[in-house]
């Protein structure tokens, strides 16, 4: 480590340049290629038919009725709008069910799903400070650094099976045979990023038992709601977990089924067995927002509140969420359609992956001659965007990846 030296030139000369990171470099070198056929499936952003993220409908009349109404720019409270966060806890579990109505969910307000994440890697260290945090080998790439910035010690689970298409159930358990009692598992609740792997409900219920008899604290990142069935399937997974009596911490997002992306709106939230628990949880948590942001953005999340809670605009952004769901399924379609027309390679896998990601199965090799050769910018692990693929672009990009593999 350096330390602190002042010299006749500067305090800062000896500073190297960080390394770019894994996701966002290749968005900045993406940029700065000239090639006018280049194309960018790295960043996790939905994009349209015509390559837009495009501003929901249903927001743009929430703007609309925020700025009408709004009456002040003040700071919120460091936990955020308790009605931003009713209306969380209400999309996640649903109004009746024993987690709201019993009162035993703690919800504060988050930058982003990654604020939540932070967050919820503060209050682990704090209150835990020798668990362990087993994430899914691959995870998102963010996953280990946040925690590991949190001063967690980190583990890898398998979750692949060999071909690096579907999931290896069996070996996700034998794998975790080396957790600890008080150790912390991390879940994607829906649409793995980056496979598009997931679950299904049974397995859910079964490793709700097995997290119970392994006595480890689950914590659920939910930032893809409403992108693979619908907002109600997507949370089966969280609500298998609570409804075997398990304490759970759920982290969660708008970006993605909101649209959300820029104005960073996220939420953490931590299940209890009471009420008490779940108000003593609270004043540790907002003891860790206070010491990093203060307290949240409120714009987005005013966003949010509005179109959550009235009845039409709900309506209207489940209606554009079904369209967003369905042009992914046809891009992944045709994407298997057109690489089967053009290699002995079966790509059928795709299909049964969801949401915007697919692991693809290119090597790190495979991926860099995209890149250098054609300017086609895609994750090293081989981590495809669907939702960046449109009808203009599709047969450029299914040549390319047939020519290197």
């Amino acid at each position: 480590m350096n330390t602190l030296k002042n010299t006749a030139q500067s305090f800062f000369n000896h500073v190297e340049p960080a390394p770019p990171d894994a996701i966002l470099g290749l968005n900045e070198a993406f940029k700065n290629d000239p090639n006018p056929e280049k194309i960018n499936l790295t960043v996790g952003v939905y994009q349209d038919e015509n390559g837009v993220t495009p501003v929901l409908d249903c927001i743009r009349a929430a703007e609309k009725r925020l700025i009408e109404q709004e009456k002040s720019k003040s700071y919120l409270g460091i936990q955020g709008s308790p009605e931003y966060a009713s209306s969380v806890q209400n999309l996640i579990f649903g109004k009746e069910h024993p987690v709201v109505t019993q009162a035993r969910a703690a919800t504060v307000q988050t930058p982003g799903g990654t604020g939540g994440l932070r967050i919820a890697g503060d209050f682990i260290k704090r209150q835990f400070d020798q668990a362990r945090v087993w994430m899914s080998s691959p995870t998102w790439a963010n996953h280990p650094a946040i925690f590991a910035a949190s001063g967690l010690v980190t583990k890898s689970y398998t979750y692949l099976d060999a071909d690096k298409t579907g999931l290896d159930f069996a070996g996700m358990k034998e794998s975790l045979s080396e957790s600890r009692p008080g150790d912390v598992l991390l879940l994607h609740g829906c649409c793995h990023n980056p496979t598009g792997v997931d679950f299904s409900v049974d397995q859910w219920s079964e490793l709700a038992e097995w997290v119970r008899s392994r006595e480890l604290l689950p914590l659920v990142d939910c930032a893809y709601q409403g992108f693979h069935k619908g907002l109600k399937e997507d949370v089966a997974g969280v609500l298998a977990l609570c409804d075997a009596g398990l304490e759970v911490m759920v982290c969660s997002s708008f970006s993605k089924n909101l649209g959300l992306y820029g104005e960073r709106v996220g939420a953490m939230t931590v299940v209890a067995q009471d009420r008490s628990a779940a108000d003593a949880i609270l004043s540790h948590v907002k003891s860790c927002i206070r010491v990093n942001y203060s307290n949240p953005p409120r714009h987005g999340a005013a966003l949010a509140t509005i179109v959550l809670n009235d009845a039409e605009f709900s309506r209207r952004w489940q209606d554009e969420l079904s369209a967003i769901r369905s042009r992914i399924k046809q891009v992944r379609s045709l994407l298997v359609s057109e690489m089967n027309s053009r290699t002995e390679v079966d790509f059928s896998f795709i299909e049964r992956q969801n949401g915007m990601f697919s692991f693809s199965g290119l090597t790190p090799v495979q991926v860099d001659q995209l890149r250098n050769e054609y300017s086609i910018y895609i994750v090293g692990g081989g981590r495809i965007n669907v939702a960046g693929i449109n009808t203009r672009n599709i047969g450029r990009l299914c040549d390319s990846i047939a020519a290197v593999l």
